[in-house]
């Protein structure tokens, strides 16, 4: 009897709780058809109100500049990541220019790269 207790142990305890953890539980989560309780549009339109018509561009600004003024290093840091990370993404651009024997020399590299694919001798 005392081997069976104990395989009957050991045999629950290798069983997960399914009761406990995860799965639908009624009463839970969001209610059909509820709505937001913050926005996007409706947060912009509290700060253009309470801004006195300012938008919300001058206002990060302001900001910033009093944080520079008043050497809050931290948070002149933390607008230096904010511009760097979002506006300078969209204003990067990466002009190439290649001089006249730079692509002189792309095309004979190209057109021996097709050669040998071909099995066509260029002409040099």
């Amino acid at each position: 009897m005392a081997t069976e207790k104990k395989k009957e142990k050991i045999s629950t305890k290798a069983e997960p709780n399914l009761k406990s953890h995860g799965g639908y539980r009624p009463g839970c989560g969001r209610k059909i058809g509820s709505k937001d309780m913050i926005t996007i549009g409706g947060l912009l339109e509290q700060i253009y109100s309470q801004a006195q018509g300012r938008d919300y561009e001058e206002l990060l600004v302001e900001d910033f500049m009093k944080s520079r003024l008043n050497n809050d290093t931290a948070t002149v840091i933390k607008y230096h990541n904010l511009i760097l990370s979002k506006v300078m993404n969209s204003l990067a651009k990466v002009e190439v220019t290649d001089s006249a024997d730079a692509v002189a020399a792309k095309q004979q590299a190209f057109a021996d790269a097709l050669a040998k694919l071909t099995g066509v001798t260029t002409a040099k």
